[in-house]
């Protein structure tokens, strides 16, 4: 029988039912004011495969996902009484209620594409608001809870086993985990709250004995598991950064309420890290399905890409990674398909299958250890068994591994039409008639078909979109994978580089400049296309062949910043380089003037926007000034490609690009280079729309968060500054 880690005892312990044959088990579902990360949907999938490794071993699963549509309530948020789905629904001009219809069915075909089974109920928490209230007024019963000017707040000291989950059990353990701005109406900091009091003007509030209000973030849950899985229920997934406010709330509460414990198993899972950091919006990692489709990966390389990793093991993604797992798919889609074809069909081998499958249990058994059961698919894939018996138990494993093998034969199956033109390529490769059937594999081919010759025949299938894809042009995931020529010869005397992300028009404008302006310089444009999906990498492949001077590179994914215009630098053939915005445009010879200013080897940096600072805490504008600057703009900057030998490549920590240009410039001030202002360089700004697209707190986020790495390395280094340089 399958065991698991539970987090409440922190031991291996095994499954075993309140009731006998039914297993029952609640996951905390998601929050519908945006798209579920694939953070989010690791946790999700984590739960998935818990139920499958169960019911294929008989039992029924009677499982509840919630759906939280009142909003993420935070302690923090609490405090400031504010709602996440209000703030979204506010900015796209929605009712709270339609925002949240609209991101549970994004989430439910999310869940769909994933093959995640759906749950047996699926409760809202706006429609369990009575079962909330029915708690929290049964806990101020009780003493667990104190009404204070209409708001309702746990009292933590009256629960002994608080902490019991997280292991936050000392006082000053929970001050600091909670991290809240004092509220003058708790009893003690450690307090949560159970029920708000609604500000003036909220719309989404709910009559209660202590005045109009709304839930707290915790108790949804409490109220919604008892309702649908009783007062004692057997299994509680989530993740683990629901352990601790969230769980270790609803204990308290259920406990409270019941005065017994309430669940078994508490399993959780861990971190998904983007490109090695957590994945957050802030970070411009919070990855989406979406994301993997635009580039043709099928979501099911996700959930293959999860089973590589043991769910309580952080799982670093890359879309490297996303990439190899999608090849593994399609290798063992292949498979399926090839051996489905079989026309003689041998006597099942039933000692074989029963031997695999107990292995292949064992491992789901042991702690959900799918890395280990995925590894035993591989090992079955390249046994000697008959193929006819290899499919039987591929496609019992799947019920578990969920990677939709079953449907694979039905996926291939092509147009009878298609299917007559194979046969007739085989018949001309019988007569020797190798060259037209060589023709009719490219018309195939050209059409989005796959020809496979084997020993026993060809066979035909479609191309999948990953396929279809690759053939437009290569894409990488990181600038490690691009080579660096900085060390080559130089080819040319101009580099342009930019980084594409979407508005085309921008890109257009700001490659046609430079285009127009290189006339009469030996130059190129070098451009990383840094995952568009606006029709921008398509009109910067038609400019590539028709145009020798661009190069393009394509990412298959949004870069940060740093890496983004990194991989320019590297690809730079130029003696010098001229990194350009999107949202600036070349309206007179730029190159001329750029390369007689560098020609001073005391020169570093050379740009028509400079920046001044007196204390390195605060920039302005040199207001048109010329000569030496504190730093340089990047909608012009430009430098002597040499240079990368000694300053280096960008930070690439700056996934976001405000601030990266202060922290570069001070990269060759350091080296004791001057960064020089011409106001007079022809290079005119326009709409930044990547920095006005931003809702402003976010884009006020994401600078400060440069800022401040800009000031850990450079706050000490006054000496750097240009007044100190005379």
């Amino acid at each position: 029988m399958l065991k698991l880690y539970n987090t409440l005892t922190k031991r291996l312990d095994e499954v075993r039912s309140v009731e006998p044959g039914t297993v029952s088990m609640y996951t905390c579902g998601p929050t519908v004011y945006r798209d579920a990360h694939i953070g989010n949907l690791r946790s999700y999938l984590m739960a998935d495969w818990i139920r499958r490794v169960l019911e294929v071993q008989g039992l029924t699963v009677n499982h509840v996902k919630n759906i939280t549509d009142v909003g993420h309530m935070r302690q923090e948020v609490l405090e400031r009484g504010e709602d996440k789905v209000i703030a979204a629904a506010i900015a796209e001009g929605k009712t709270p209620a339609q925002i949240a219809e609209f991101y549970t069915d994004r989430f439910l075909r999310d869940e769909s594409r994933l093959s995640i089974t759906r749950p047996k109920v699926l409760p809202k928490a706006t429609d369990h608001i009575q079962e909330m209230v029915d708690i929290v007024e049964r806990l101020v019963e009780v003493g667990y809870a104190y009404e204070v000017e209409g708001n309702v707040y746990y009292e933590v000291a009256k629960f002994p086993g608080y902490g019991k989950l997280s292991g936050n059990i000392h006082e000053a353990e929970l001050l600091e985990a909670v991290r809240v701005e004092p509220d003058p109406l708790k009893r003690d900091p450690r307090d949560f709250t159970l029920w708000k009091k609604a500000e003036p003007g909220r719309e989404l509030k709910w009559p209660s004995p202590w005045g109009d209000g709304f839930p707290g973030w915790h108790i949804e849950c409490s109220a919604m598991s008892i309702k649908y899985l009783g007062r004692r229920f057997d299994i509680h997934t989530g993740g683990v950064d629901n352990i601790f406010p969230h769980h270790e709330g609803e204990i308290a509460q259920s406990e409270g309420f019941t005065g017994e414990p309430v669940v078994s198993l508490w399993v959780h899972g861990q971190h998904l890290l983007a490109d090695g950091v957590k994945m957050a919006k802030s970070a411009g990692n919070s990855f989406i399905l979406e994301d993997f489709e635009a580039q043709g990966i099928d979501p099911l390389a996700f959930r293959y890409l999860c089973m590589t990793a043991q769910y309580r093991t952080r799982l670093n993604f890359t879309f490297g990674a996303l990439k190899a797992a999608q090849r593994g798919l399609l290798r063992l889609r292949n498979r399926v398909w090839e051996w489905s074809q079989l026309h003689e069909l041998p006597e099942s081998d039933t000692q074989s299958i029963t031997q695999w499958r107990d292995r292949f249990l064992g491992l789901a058994n042991d702690n959900l250890n799918m890395p280990g059961a995925l590894a035993l698919t591989w090992e079955l894939v390249g046994s000697d068994l008959p193929g006819h018996t290899k499919v039987q138990i591929l496609r019992e494993f799947d019920g578990v591994l969920g990677l939709d093998l079953e449907g694979v034969v039905e996926a291939y199956r092509v147009p009878a039409e298609i299917q007559r033109l194979v046969e007739r390529r085989a018949g001309l490769r019988g007569a020797g008639r190798y060259k037209e059937a060589d023709d009719l594999r490219a018309d195939l081919d050209q059409q989005g078909y796959v020809v496979e010759d084997t020993s026993s025949g060809s066979r035909v299938r479609p191309k999948t979109r990953w396929e279809k894809r690759r053939e437009g042009w290569s894409t990488v995931s990181s600038s490690a994978e691009v080579p660096s020529l900085v060390d080559s010869p130089d080819e040319t005397d101009f580099s342009v580089g930019l980084v594409a992300c979407n508005y085309a028009g921008d890109v257009v404008r700001c490659v046609e400049s430079a285009l127009r302006w290189l006339d009469g310089h030996r130059g190129e444009v070098v451009v990383v296309d840094n995952g568009s999906a606006d029709g921008t990498g398509d009109w910067l492949e038609q400019m590539a062949k028709a145009d020798p001077r661009v190069r393009v590179l394509h990412a298959d994914h949004v870069l940060g910043e740093g890496a983004a215009k990194n991989i320019v630098l590297k690809q730079c053939r130029g003696k010098t380089i001229v990194m350009m915005d999107t949202s600036a445009e070349i309206v007179g010879d730029l190159f001329g003037p750029v390369d007689k200013v560098l020609a001073d080897d005391a020169v570093g940096v050379v740009g028509p926007f400079g920046l001044r600072t007196d204390d390195l805490h605060h920039f302005h504008d040199g207001e048109g000034e010329s000569g030496d600057m504190d730093a340089m703009q990047a909608y012009s900057f430009c430098f002597r490609r040499t240079r990368l030998k000694d300053v280096g490549l960008m930070r690439e920590s700056f996934r976001f690009y405000r601030n990266l240009d202060l922290d570069y410039s001070f990269h060759f001030k350091d080296k004791g280079y001057r960064v020089v202002a011409d106001p007079a360089l022809p290079v005119r700004q326009h709409e930044h729309r990547v920095w006005s697209a931003l809702p402003e707190g976010e884009r006020d986020e994401l600078s400060r968060k440069n800022f401040r790495r800009f000031l850990d390395k450079w706050g000490g280094r006054a000496d750097l500054l240009a007044s100190n340089q005379k």
